[in-house]
């Protein structure tokens, strides 16, 4: 939805970019490249608050279970097609705590615990990952050679969002910048009051509906220091 470009897409995209590094470098050093290279994958946020929750015939069809696993294995196949191609190391981030989200509160806000977030949103987020590691861990059985890292985002985020001055910010249910009322501006900054953004941008946990200010993001990144470096040695 929101013209993302989906896995498939991506995959094409990639392939043309495989055959333009072989014509440039050589068939030998564009696959050494492409095996040295580090492929960041991040999927599922956007299947669940801009299509699941939205969509009353998909969410009929499918319980949350199900839809993860449709997930995780649309993610696999993508992984499976990366390695056939030449890739060897991939990490893939979790998906983030959907029930602290300023805009999943701002949608959804009814039953919220007394951190603020929605209990049930989060487990939606916790049934994601678990599947993914499982998912992971079969990859790189399945695969000789290949590093799969999985980059926990969840935790992190969801400490910042609960406890927010435990970590040096002032504010984690409002965002930096005016949100919109309809469509993708629920999610994101609002052109239309794009000059009346927040004064002091790295005390908010949230920049947008969805998106961590880039002072969070640096909190989020250093956890996640440890996987980069096991994927990349």
């Amino acid at each position: 939805m929101y013209d993302a470009i989906t896995l498939s897409q991506q995959l094409k995209y990639y392939k043309e970019y495989r055959s333009k590094l072989a014509a440039v470098a050589g068939r030998r050093q564009a696959r050494t490249i492409l095996a040295e290279a580090l492929y960041v994958v991040s999927t599922g946020t956007g299947d669940f608050i801009q299509n699941y929750y939205h969509n009353a015939s998909l969410s009929a069809r499918y319980d949350v279970d199900r839809y993860c696993d449709l997930l995780v294995g649309i993610f696999s196949g993508f992984a499976d097609e990366l390695y056939r191609l030449g890739a060897r190391r991939i990490g893939v981030t979790t998906m983030p705590p959907l029930g602290c989200l300023p805009a999943t509160i701002r949608l959804y806000g009814k039953g919220r615990s007394r951190t603020g977030c929605l209990p049930r949103l989060n487990r939606d987020a916790e049934t994601f990952n678990r599947k993914l590691n499982a998912t992971v861990g079969a990859l790189v059985r399945r695969h000789a050679g290949l590093k799969v890292a999985v980059f926990d985002v969840y935790t992190p985020l969801r400490g910042l969002s609960e406890r927010p001055a435990a970590h040096g910010f002032a504010e984690a249910r409002r965002t930096c910048c005016r949100t919109g009322k309809a469509g993708t501006r629920v999610y994101l900054c609002d052109p239309a009051t794009a000059a009346r953004m927040c004064r002091n941008a790295s005390s908010y946990v949230y920049f947008d509906g969805v998106h961590p200010s880039e002072a969070a993001n640096l909190v989020v990144a250093e956890s996640l220091v440890s996987a980069g470096i096991d994927l990349l040695t």
